[in-house]
């Protein structure tokens, strides 16, 4: 069976999203004709060339939206023009006999996106100033696409963003209606995503298209590709999976997304295509994890007979038809780990199947992708390293798992370090006190430059609630450790737990201060706590003193169902509180403002912090 297996619009476009790469590699095993394509790529590419530029300037042109931002581009729409594919080049290429034109900064047009630099806020011309002339380059280049990116959302298209499209309205959608009515309006983006899915269903005359949709901004760009196939393909057979379908679509009653879509399958997707492959060919067999719409309803079927493969008998993921030389590397962000997300090629891997702790009450622990726990081997992960470097010919990799397991990130350092693998890699953690000083320095050895992990909230009381299984005291000894072995660290970090107060949120932001200023701490992320329907609090809210608030059943029955609205006992002020956190991070992360005092970072009065100022 010809199967062609596509990443919908839009995630990262400096290296490719995973899951297409291991189904690929399981279905040819199984001797299907297998291709795959990243069409956020391919859209990215297309709107940010001088063709793409000239349709927008005719568009913006025609607009009636008035902006100060659309009056410069306008004025300025030639440059643009005539820069964009040099700029895109570079971009791909990481060199350009251009750079020394690039960093006097007289071709390229300068929006809003330059201010800071110019003004020096926050120190970010010093830290500029500190680059060598390609990564200089490589920040003015990514500037002037960052305007173009707000350019197109004022213009073209509200919905427009980098590594995602259309996300709000993918976000605790409950109804199905919003997504139909969205469908039906075709912006310029929408167009170019329904001509790269007719180009793509012409080269490769698939049987059947699976569409990977790993996060909410995935959503509509999935759907355009799937209604696109119908229309123009009907007899292919359109197959959606992924992250958001995992959690969000669980509990779908709304048979009116099958209109475009033939299967939806949940969980890992190896075993549940290799049997809905022999279904659509024979017209009949056993399914796994399986949804469809049978006599105007949703169908859910799973054979109780059929079993997942271990997950470290699964081959390397397979990049094929990807090329890593296509995708755009771009350097906003001059934080040395902020900008590991979009800068570099990096192959991505799982080390180990869902989370070796998987007890934290905030986290989907009862889904499969992270309840059931299965590592590979250091053996293993290092033959696939190999394995996938001889295919890519890039040799950086990004692990991204929901807790890399510490045991196996020692032998799999030992086991690079054995082969004299020369790699660079980072990827997600638990701060685990099994990381020692021995450890972290071993991980470096191997080629080890960051680790990401969650502390979440650096409150004893609120850790214990979230069950964390980490205390404030290792957490920071762990972080010295990767800090003095040289690996940077992120933390992601979280307010507005239940139950949690705005001292605990306060003396939360303290210590996350003391661990940047002692560099244990090299970049972070504030995010709002989210009730989820499949973690411990959602599945037991009154354990944790919330409230769930039901919602109205749409018309057509429920869509998606994850994230609920929750009302807790005590009022505290989380939406002033983000903006204080948010704005305090931002300064930390450029070294600014830490000796400070913390008040002085939020508009509304707050505590003084209660933990010690040499904690």
């Amino acid at each position: 069976m010809k199967i062609l297996l596509a990443l919908s619009p839009l995630t990262q476009f400096n290296t490719p999203y995973p899951s297409t790469a291991y189904l690929t590699s399981y279905l040819e095993k199984l001797g299907h004709e297998v291709n795959q394509v990243d069409i956020g790529l391919e859209l990215i590419l297309k709107i940010f060339s001088k063709d793409g530029l000239k349709e927008i300037t005719k568009i913006i042109r025609k607009s009636k939206v008035k902006d100060q931002l659309l009056d410069f581009y306008l004025d300025a729409h030639q440059e643009y023009e005539n820069n964009i594919d040099a700029v895109i080049s570079f971009l791909q290429k990481d060199e350009s006999p251009l750079i020394q034109t690039i960093i006097e900064r007289q071709t390229i047009p300068e929006g809003p996106r330059f201010m800071p630099l110019d003004d020096n806020q926050g120190g970010v011309l010093d830290l500029y100033n500190e680059l060598n002339d390609k990564d200089k380059a490589k920040h003015i280049c990514s500037l002037f696409m960052d305007d173009l990116a707000d350019i197109i959302r004022i213009g073209v298209d509200e919905d427009f963003g980098f590594s995602r499209y259309a996300e709000k309205i993918a976000l605790s959608l409950n109804s199905y209606s919003p997504i139909v009515k969205r469908l039906k309006k075709k912006t310029i983006i929408d167009e170019w995503i329904t001509e790269l899915t007719k180009a793509n269903l012409e080269k490769f005359q698939p049987d059947v298209i699976g569409v990977s949709v790993p996060f909410p901004g995935n959503l509509l760009g999935a759907l355009r590709i799937a209604e696109t196939t119908k229309q123009v393909s009907p007899n292919v057979k359109v197959l959606l999976g992924g992250g958001y379908v995992n959690t969000e679509l669980r509990s779908l009653e709304d048979p009116r997304i099958f209109d475009v879509i033939d299967y939806i399958t949940f969980d890992d997707g190896e075993k549940p295509l290799e049997h809905l492959l022999k279904f659509i060919e024979a017209g009949d067999g056993p399914l796994l994890r399986t949804m469809y719409r049978k006599d105007n309803k949703v169908t859910f079927v799973s054979s109780p007979e059929l079993f997942d493969i271990k997950f470290k008998n699964l081959d390397a993921p397979s990049f094929k038809g990807l090329e890593m030389n296509r995708y755009v590397s771009m350097m906003d962000n001059m934080n040395p780990t902020q900008r590991l997300w979009t800068d570099g090629r990096w192959n991505k891997m799982i080390l180990a199947h869902g989370c070796y702790w998987k007890k934290c009450t905030f986290c989907d622990v009862s889904l499969d992708y992270i309840g059931r726990y299965e590592p590979d081997t250091a053996i293993g992960v290092v033959d696939k390293m190999e394995k996938i470097i001889q295919e890519t010919g890039v040799n950086g990799f990004h692990f991204v798992d929901e807790a890399a397991p510490p045991t196996l990130l020692k032998a799999m350092s030992e086991e690079i370090l054995k082969r004299n693998l020369k790699v660079t890699w980072w990827g997600n953690i638990r701060f685990d006190p099994y990381f020692s000083a021995e450890v972290t320095e071993l991980m470096k050895k191997a080629g080890c430059i960051a680790v990401t992990g969650g502390i979440e909230v650096a409150s004893e009381r609120v850790l214990k609630l979230i069950d964390k299984g980490i205390s404030i005291e290792k957490v920071a000894k762990v972080t010295k450790n990767f800090k003095d072995a040289g690996i940077f660290v992120h933390a992601y970090l979280m307010y507005g737990f239940p139950t949690q107060t705005m001292q605990e949120t306060i003396d939360s932001l303290e210590v996350v201060r003391q661990l940047f200023k002692k560099h244990y701490l090299s970049s972070a992320y504030w995010h709002r706590f989210a009730l989820t329907a499949h973690s411990p609090v959602g599945l037991n809210p009154g354990k944790f003193n919330v409230k769930i608030v039901p919602q109205k059943k749409p018309e057509h029955g429920l869509f998606a169902n994850n994230e609920l609205p929750f009302t807790e006992e005590k009022f505290v002020d989380h939406d002033m509180l983000g903006v204080g956190l948010r704005r305090a991070l931002y300064n930390y992360m450029l070294g600014q403002g830490l000796d400070m005092d913390l008040r002085d970072w939020f508009d509304e009065r707050v505590p003084r912090p209660k933990v010690e100022i040499n904690f």
